[in-house]
């Protein structure tokens, strides 16, 4: 397992990246980035807490979008209990409560006020 300093909206982190991975996760990164950027450039939004939220929330649901789009699954099936966001490639894994846990540890250390 490797480890990939990164920056989001300015601020560094360190992730653990699967040998390999490095392309899919500096991708990834980059996205978040610009999707965080935007909202906070916008102006209506202050809180780092409240732009990855909503960030995630725009995330989530374009990758939604393309994928009821792609014929995988009707917006209606989309539960916690029947997941359809299942990889159609192997390059692609989503594993959303690593991903919350990696985000709470990240956040753990700052102060966590809205403005």
């Amino acid at each position: 397992m490797k480890q990939l300093e990164v920056s989001i909206m300015g601020q560094s982190y360190i992730l653990a990246c699967p040998d390999g991975g490095e392309a899919v996760l500096t991708a990834a990164v980059r996205q978040v980035d610009r999707e965080m950027c935007t909202i906070r450039d916008a102006g209506r939004v202050k809180a780092r807490e409240r732009i990855a939220v909503l960030a995630a929330l725009n995330l989530a649901y374009s990758l939604i979008e393309h994928r009821t789009m792609d014929g995988h699954a009707a917006p209606a099936q989309i539960t916690e209990s029947a997941p359809v966001l299942a990889p159609s490639t192997p390059l692609i894994t989503i594993d959303v409560d690593s991903l919350v846990r990696r985000i709470d540890a990240a956040l753990g250390d700052q102060d966590h006020t809205s403005t």
